[in-house]
């Protein structure tokens, strides 16, 4: 199992989380945990850069819905991108795919 590292970095239209390693059950939580205490405003968006993730499990798909919910909820949009294609496949297979907004690379740091 690869831990799980989140970096926060800002870009111009918002905050970049880069999002590498294992996030599943036993890491899902520290993910939703940031993210209630990123800070979003209306018009700006949040990117999860998520080229580093080795997997996913559905708690970790959960914690995606979250952070959706919490830009939502703040007027902001949500991208995310450089999805890996075993998650992407996952994404499609359940719909998701046409609830994210998907972008195939990431903005620069």
């Amino acid at each position: 199992m690869n831990p799980l590292t989140i970096d926060l970095h800002s870009a111009a239209n918002g905050p970049v989380l880069r999002v590498a390693g294992d996030l599943d059950f036993d890491r899902a939580p520290e993910l939703r945990r940031r993210i209630d205490e990123l800070a979003l405003t209306s018009g700006q968006c949040l990117e999860m850069d998520l080229s580093g993730l080795g997997f996913c499990d559905s708690s970790g798909i959960t914690a995606l819905l979250a952070a959706r919910q919490h830009a939502l909820a703040a007027g902001a949009d949500i991208v995310l991108a450089a999805v890996p294609a075993n998650l992407m496949r996952v994404l499609s297979l359940v719909g998701l795919d046409r609830v994210f907004t998907l972008r195939p690379d990431a903005s620069a740091p």
